[in-house]
């Protein structure tokens, strides 16, 4: 009878094993998602401007502004930004998540050992007479293993996996942030001191305009309300200043906290450049292809749509029964006697288990399909909104390129008109006002194209951000072994389509 028992279990296992199966969709990004369309996946409108390139985006695409010490600033952001350790920190719990389902797959161990003093009751021994106290003692070893033979433990591994390849690539996102905002911090300082200087020589030319009022009127040939407008002008200007201070101090700020530290850090000759930043070629941008397949917040929302896919099948998987093949061995009875034949005790086969299906489990099942519908949607979402920022920071940057222009020709006629009618004044060829007039223009023009000048640059970082560079080649974080190991399957991501 034993030698038939085990036959059969033996016959039995490997057609269990063979019968397994993985109940759930499979992980696949539909045909009619938004990151298939070929509108998505063509070039961009205002790709053929002068301005733009459809050459792929560098992963390192600050170093197109050929400034060594902005390529100084990001390394230290990537090292040191806060923003940076939280998204770390994050990616190093999902990996041990990971590695904690995972173990789900090994055969599980137990040991016990107990002693106790007690009595037990005669009667059900059929013992008339009351049993004196003893000591008992119980040590044993237990080991099993789950056999997934429903897919539920490889589900699970496909859901933690892609979950930690998501924090992966927030990772990656937190970094195209960080180097864009760490850009950009430089650039607003850059372009607040450009435009000061812009503000101060303006300041300085009516401020001689006005001393040269007053002497015209001091020697009898110019009138008071000449020398008043003029004053009136520097005035004017001179309340400018503090605008452009402020923008300075609040740049260096910004750009400290981005390096890890403290806002007074840094101080405004950190960021007091003396020309704005200016790319040397055109601004490359590609296609809508390339743009999706660098983008990680794209990336992210693939991998989190395959995680809610695979719970699906986790979740199914409860429907069924679990199967466990197990041994053990031990020994039971008196304290004294403990380890003596008398007490020993082993045994090994399966063990089945059925938790019987409620309408309960059936929710649990429809809660993670409309999880996964959930997470298509956002994954959608996600691509349009990409497309969307990289198309509108490629418009915003075009037209104001032309608008530049204009403003700086403008800038040009109005210069030469301000010199002109200020020799003719001086000659005594033409009124003052005229001359005054000419100058306000000037200082105008001069102003819009200084903003403009910092319009642009706002621009090229703005666009280098939609088009989501910058991830590639950031420096390692630091992390525990496991963590290197499973951030190494973590990177190995399908592409989103």
């Amino acid at each position: 009878m034993k030698r038939f028992a085990r036959a059969t279990l033996a016959a039995m296992l490997p057609l269990a094993l063979a019968a397994c199966m993985t109940v759930g969709p499979d992980h696949k990004v539909p045909d009619d998602a938004a990151v298939k369309s070929s509108a998505a996946n063509g070039p961009f409108a205002h790709g053929d401007s002068d301005a733009v390139s459809i050459a792929d985006v560098p992963n390192d695409w600050w170093r197109l502004y050929d400034d060594p010490h902005i390529d100084d600033l990001v390394q230290q952001a990537l090292v040191a930004n806060t923003d940076l350790r939280v998204a770390a920190a994050n990616l190093k719990r999902s990996i041990a998540v990971y590695h904690e389902v995972e173990a789900e797959n090994l055969p599980e161990a137990k040991f016990r050992a107990s002693a106790e003093r007690g009595q037990i009751a005669g009667e059900p021994l059929l013992h008339e007479e009351k049993i004196p106290a003893m000591n008992f003692g119980d040590i044993g070893f237990q080991v099993s293993y789950l056999i997934d033979f429903w897919g539920k433990l490889k589900r699970a591994d496909e859901a933690a996996l892609a979950a930690a390849q998501a924090s992966h690539a927030a990772l990656d996102q937190a970094r195209v942030g960080v180097v864009a905002e760490t850009v950009r911090a430089y650039v607003q300082g850059c372009t607040a001191t450009h435009e000061l200087h812009v503000a101060q020589h303006q300041l300085d030319l009516q401020e001689r305009g006005a001393q040269l009022a007053q002497k015209l009127v001091d020697a009898g040939r110019g009138q008071p309300t000449d020398v008043l407008r003029a004053q009136a002008q520097a005035d004017t200007l001179r309340a400018v200043l503090p605008k452009y201070r402020a923008e300075q101090e609040g740049a260096a700020y910004r750009l400290a906290v981005m390096l890890g530290k403290p806002p007074m850090a840094l101080d405004v000759k950190s960021v007091s450049c003396e020309h704005v930043p200016a790319l040397k070629q055109p601004l490359p941008v590609g296609d809508g292809t390339a743009l999706l397949k660098r983008r990680p917040d794209v990336r992210q929302a693939e991998r989190e749509l395959a995680s809610a896919t695979a719970k699906i099948g986790v979740a199914t998987a409860d429907l069924f029964p679990q199967i466990r093949i197990g041994a053990s061995a031990g020994f039971t009875g008196i304290l004294d006697h403990l380890g003596q034949a008398p007490t020993a005790h082993w045994g090994w086969g399966p063990a089945l288990s059925w938790t019987i299906p409620t309408s309960g489990t059936r929710a649990r099942i429809h809660n993670t399909e409309f999880g996964a519908e959930g997470a298509l949607a956002h994954f959608d979402g996600v691509v349009l909104k990409a497309l969307r920022e990289t198309q509108t920071a490629l418009s915003a940057y075009t037209h104001e390129l032309e608008r530049n222009q204009s403003l700086r020709a403008a800038r040009d006629k109005a210069d030469e008109a301000a010199r002109q009618n200020r020799l003719l004044w001086q000659a005594g060829r033409s009124p003052y006002l005229q001359s005054l007039d000419a100058d306000r223009t000037l200082a105008n023009t001069d102003a819009a194209l200084a903003a403009s000048d910092a319009q642009v640059a706002m621009d090229q970082v703005n666009l280098f951000l939609a088009l989501g560079g910058g991830w590639q080649n950031a420096p390692a974080i630091a992390s525990h072994p496991v963590g290197k190991e499973a951030g190494a399957k973590a990177g190995n991501q399908p592409e989103a389509h």
